[in-house]
């Protein structure tokens, strides 16, 4: 997704990076009295699945059985589509330099960073772009300080403080902690702070906060609208997260980030099972000492038909909410539904390989000398888009230069419906390929906030879209995968002292 730039990291965000990568060794694989899981299933092929089946071989070892199902392509929500003589980005595009399990993953797996491209970013109100980024930082510190004060500063410090307290979970992680929902995981992190936000509308938040309507309405509202097609009557949490997603040193896989997901199947050694799960039932059997054992039987249907077999531990990795999956669950006590409350929000993403007009951007400014990358949208009524880029391939071949708009080049359009040939005519000029995509990418984030759903579904059986209540992001699945696969050790080897704990980073600061 496009990003704006905001420029600077906090002194302590850097040593917590720092701290990453020099951090000792986990203690969450210590083996407890429990004979290991014979065979587990991680349901979903995307980041949070592939990044689960790598968490739970760490701490299972290699003599457990992993099972991935998967009825589409490896990577889910992160996938990439051919026009003419390159590959570009359709899902996830942009990663922050703060992801640190993101980072690991590419470490870890020997892929580089894709090579940057210099961007420039504006703002259009439905007429006219409002503003548009200068070459010169000098430049556009003086425009903002000129129109906003000093509002665009305290926003980057306010987000920089949520950011702070969140990237405790990476000590937590480190140190092999876990938690059994997403609300006691943020009570941990932020206190009563970030549960408040849960609760609160960025618009609201940000308003206590001592910012203006007009700041809101000409900044926030464009990036949130973005990354979350929604506008700041989303949650104030994911709005920090939002705004996270504005930041300066975005970065992407080269080759494309579902190379991610390939990389981590591949490392954890899993089984890819190429079929759609059906249904989930728990089963009693006896054990060889006498008492009984449960068991998960897992139904799916694949290209030679229907099947099932059984499992210790189920990680769930795919969103239960209409529309996204229809697994059913039998002989659960109390019942687990196959829908939980709420419901994925869609967002279009058309690529364009054509022309842009530049007169629907009420600009006279010349195409050939019109180099912004990235065009943002406030709310407007006349106009049904989020944004406009310019996207550049998933690989950056030697002596690439982005085109200028003079030029046929692909643009990605975000958009809540599909594109009419009126609105193509109306943004280009001339194409001759476009491809769409529709997501149901990240939950409908509006207010009244539904408790997130639990980790936990039963006794082994786990659930790790729960995170996305919070925020989605690849970063966000990628810690919930953590968490996941430690909490799932734990209550394997009865081990509760490392679950649900509290005001651990302060201590665990001091033992470094």
């Amino acid at each position: 997704m496009p990003a704006m730039s905001l420029r600077g990291l906090s002194l302590r965000a850097l040593l917590f990076l720092g701290l990453w990568h020099t951090g000792r060794r986990g203690l969450a694989s210590s083996p407890g009295v429990q004979d290991q899981p014979k065979k587990i299933a991680v349901i979903g092929g995307g980041i949070g699945g592939t990044a689960a089946a790598y968490y739970l071989r760490q701490e299972f070892g290699k003599g457990v059985k992993i099972d991935v199902y998967e009825p589409g392509s490896v990577g889910g929500r992160l996938a990439t589509i051919k026009i003419k003589d390159y590959d570009y980005e359709t899902g996830g595009a942009v990663i922050h330099p703060l992801n640190l399990h993101m980072k690991h993953f590419i470490d870890k797996l020997g892929i580089s960073p894709r090579k940057d491209v210099p961007s420039k970013m504006a703002i259009f109100d439905g007429k006219e772009l409002m503003f548009e980024e200068s070459d010169w930082f000098i430049v556009n510190f003086l425009r903002l300080l000129w129109r906003y004060g000093f509002s665009f500063l305290r926003m980057q410090m306010w987000v920089e403080s949520i950011l702070d307290k969140f990237m405790r979970i990476y000590q937590y992680q480190q140190y092999g902690y876990s938690f059994s929902s997403m609300e006691r995981l943020l009570h941990a992190m932020g206190g009563d702070g970030f549960l408040t936000l849960m609760n609160q509308t960025l618009e609201e938040t940000m308003i206590g906060e001592g910012f203006s309507q007009v700041f809101l309405n000409d900044i926030v509202v464009p990036i949130a609208r973005v990354n979350y097609g929604q506008s700041i009557r989303i949650n104030g949490f994911v709005g920090a997260v939002s705004l996270a997603g504005a930041d300066s040193g975005l970065w992407a896989v080269d080759g494309g980030n579902k190379r991610v997901c390939s990389g981590l199947l591949y490392h954890s050694k899993s089984e890819l099972i190429n079929a759609r799960v059906t249904s989930i039932s728990v089963k009693v059997r006896p054990s060889k000492t006498g008492t009984t054992s449960s068991f998960y039987e897992v139904n799916y249907v694949g290209e030679g038909g229907g099947a099932h077999s059984l499992y210790d531990i189920v990680v769930i990795a795919t969103p239960l909410h209409q529309g996204k999956s229809d697994i059913t669950f039998s002989g659960f006590s109390p019942p687990i539904p196959s829908h939980f409350p709420g419901f994925y929000h869609q967002t279009v993403s058309t690529l364009v390989h054509g022309m842009l007009n530049m007169s629907f951007l009420g600009t006279t400014q010349s195409a050939s000398e019109f180099t912004v990358s990235d065009i943002l949208t406030t709310d407007m009524k006349d106009y049904s888009i989020n944004s406009l880029s310019s996207v550049d391939p998933v690989h950056i071949p030697p002596g690439y230069q982005r085109p200028t708009a003079s030029q046929t080049k692909v643009w990605k359009v975000f958009s809540p419906q599909p594109l009419t040939q009126e609105q193509l005519r109306r943004i280009f000029l001339s194409w001759d390929a476009v491809s769409e995509t529709q997501w149901l990418a990240y939950p409908s984030y509006r207010l009244p906030y539904r408790k997130t759903p639990p980790f936990i579904l039963h006794n082994k059986l786990y659930y790790l879209n729960a995170v996305e209540w919070a925020a989605s992001a690849m970063e966000m699945s990628a810690i919930s995968a953590r968490n996941v696969a430690l909490l799932a050790h734990h209550r394997w080897h009865n081990q509760d002292s490392k679950i649900d704990q509290e005001d651990l980073h302060t201590r665990l600061r001091g033992e470094l």
